[in-house]
């Protein structure tokens, strides 16, 4: 019974010997390929992202504002169709939407700029200044009620009233004039004049280009080669 007892034991401890080597195998093996599995993995994702980068990349540099400008376009045309099908007003109902703070930034923003593209005519000239001066003017009720009061029934005047030479301007209002034309004294001041066209200079360019560039280097190297320059006129050049 002892001896049964013992060979057992032995194929017991045999077996166990055995098992333990092919379960750490077969641990190692399943974490070799859950590693190959995500490297793979981390493959596919980088070409994805690669290709990505490349049509990005291929693309114009305002393709995003483009992009978001026809999906604008695609949903205001979505949203008329959907008016048009309720019986709907199209303007009222984008009106409805809009919150008073994008109404009062857009508002803002047009009226924000008043661009100086430089000198087109008289007329645009003039215009551009008459905006600039009336953003300027303030409202004075106090002093637009005393002078309504003072004129009487001449405040709105007709075809048979005389208020001519009555007007007496406001000490405020003639240091505003004379700041504003102190102010287009200065800037008219920075502009650059076209200088005079001498008749009785060197000809010796072949179009403006090249006039500005043989100024430039007169200017540089004209003391260098005053001498050869004379040589060259009189002939007496070696």
């Amino acid at each position: 019974m002892a001896s049964c007892g013992e060979t057992s034991a032995t194929a017991t401890e045999e077996e166990t010997t055995e098992t333990l080597p092919s379960q750490k195998r077969e641990e190692r093996l399943r974490k070799f390929r859950e590693l190959h599995f995500k490297r793979n993995e981390a493959r596919k994702l980088n070409h994805q992202e690669v290709v990505e980068e490349d049509k990005r990349l291929k693309l114009p540099s305002n393709w995003e504002a483009k992009k978001a400008r026809l999906e604008w376009e695609l949903a205001v045309d979505e949203k008329k169709k959907e008016c048009a099908a309720k019986g709907e007003d199209y303007d009222r109902v984008k009106l409805l939407e809009i919150t008073a703070d994008d109404a009062e930034r857009w508002e803002r923003k047009k009226k924000k700029k008043n661009p100086d593209t430089g000198f087109a005519g008289y007329a645009e000239a003039q215009f551009r200044q008459y905006q600039r001066l009336t953003k300027q003017i303030r409202p004075d009720i106090e002093s637009y009620e005393k002078q309504r009061e003072d004129c009487g029934d001449d405040f709105h005047p007709t075809s048979n009233s005389l208020i001519h030479g009555t007007h007496v301007p406001t000490k405020e209002g003639i240091d505003r004039m004379v700041e504003d034309v102190e102010k287009q004294i200065e800037k008219r001041a920075k502009y650059s004049r076209r200088r005079a066209y001498n008749d009785d200079a060197d000809i010796d360019y072949i179009n403006e280009r090249n006039a500005k560039f043989n100024k430039k280097a007169e200017r540089f190297y004209g003391k260098y080669t005053a001498e050869i320059k004379q040589n060259l006129e009189r002939g007496t050049a070696v």
